[in-house]
């Protein structure tokens, strides 16, 4: 977050060899200048903190390896679509690949999770429950809760668009501290639904849960709430805003907490949590439809679904967007060579041209400044 100083105006008549009476040497008005100086520069220039140095011990193990995770997994699937989100379908084992190469294992419960997918998906996105007994003392410390992230279908494409969702949560890290963590997982997953079990080899990727993130925080969830977009911490809402453009995503709301948690900082500043990219143009997958409420046509079209807010603001997160291209782009450096070369030129190209607008004045204030929702 930008970090703003307030200082008193300071003059060379103020200084302590004036009040000593004493006439200050020439090195002294010299210190006294710089002094000034430095003080005005820091007044006037924004600072910007780099969010993704986390303490370690923040963060639980399972998501400090960014090396995949090996996970098998069966149950039916049949019963996972049919099931209520808010009870557990069954009982099941999850077998996982520990450090030294061998499978470990432990008992989890499953849970349906989402709504679009859960109806027009092969592949039904799952809440994983893990008891404390379960996860003491491994990677899965800590995870009372996972969510499960698979591909839509089951086809040639499916992992490239997992990778691709994967990645934007990578890249996000870059621009918030209140991100989710994210591991990407190799896995064997099992249809139960039939005598003869059915196995698919997918990738897919692990998301910590919400209350994760008001852990490290000491904040809290409000789910209770409905927020006025313009209630939520400025400076957090106008990057997570940009992002959005950024990735091409029309399938969020901040006006009606659409895809966006509400955490309620000690401060009481309510930030806004981001999830669910499958939706956009970066991802680009072939179920993907644009809000009903914009005038595009396409996800790869780009249109900015933040609020109006203060001129200075969007020059403010511009500059900031700026100031971090190079870390972006290598959060993408590290998940794109797990896409295909076709998905590789893609995405680079869809990136680039999200940059291209941040530094052209008149792209800019056409697709984003004067773009917003008044």
């Amino acid at each position: 977050m930008e970090k703003s100083f307030s200082v008193p105006a300071l003059s060379l008549a103020q200084s302590p060899t004036h009040i000593s009476g004493k006439k200050p040497s020439k090195s002294q008005t010299n210190r006294n200048w710089f002094l000034f100086t430095f003080l005005i520069f820091l007044i006037h220039v924004p600072i910007f903190d780099s969010f993704s140095q986390e303490k370690e011990e923040d963060v639980s193990k399972l998501f400090r390896d960014e090396t995949p995770l090996d996970l098998k997994l069966g149950f039916s699937f049949k019963d996972i679509k049919k099931s209520d989100k808010e009870q557990a379908v069954s009982q099941e084992w999850l077998y996982y690949k520990d450090k030294s190469g061998e499978w470990d294992s432990l008992e989890v419960e499953l849970f349906a999770r989402g709504n679009f997918r859960k109806d027009h998906c092969f592949f039904t996105p799952l809440k994983i429950k893990i008891s404390k007994k379960e996860r003491k003392g491994t990677i899965f410390k800590g995870n009372k809760t996972l969510k499960l992230v698979m591909p839509c279908q089951n086809n040639k494409t499916a992992d490239d668009l997992t990778i691709k969702e994967y990645m934007i949560y990578k890249m996000y890290e870059e621009v918030s501290p209140y991100h989710f963590h994210t591991r990407l997982v190799n896995l064997s997953i099992t249809d139960r639904s039939g005598k003869q079990g059915k196995t698919y080899e997918i990738k897919a990727f692990l998301i910590e849960d919400d209350s994760k993130i008001a852990d490290r925080f000491e904040a809290t969830l409000r789910k209770d709430i409905q927020l006025n977009p313009f209630r939520f911490k400025d400076t957090v809402s106008i990057r997570q805003d940009f992002f959005q453009f950024m990735i091409g995503n029309t399938d969020w709301s901040t006006v009606v907490q659409h895809n966006i948690a509400v955490m309620q900082l000690t401060n009481k500043d309510y930030i806004p949590l981001c999830y669910d990219f499958d939706m956009s143009g970066l991802v680009n997958a072939p179920y993907a439809v644009v809000n009903p409420l914009i005038p595009i046509n396409s996800v790869t079209e780009r249109y900015y679904w933040g609020v109006c807010r203060d001129e200075s603001l969007f020059k403010n997160t511009r500059e900031y967007y700026l100031s971090i291209e190079n870390n972006i782009w290598d959060a993408y450096g590290k998940v794109s060579p797990s896409l295909s070369p076709n998905e590789q030129e893609n995405t680079k190209k869809f990136l680039t041209a999200y940059f291209d607008i941040l530094k052209d004045d008149r792209k800019f204030r056409d697709n984003i400044f004067s773009n917003c929702r008044k």
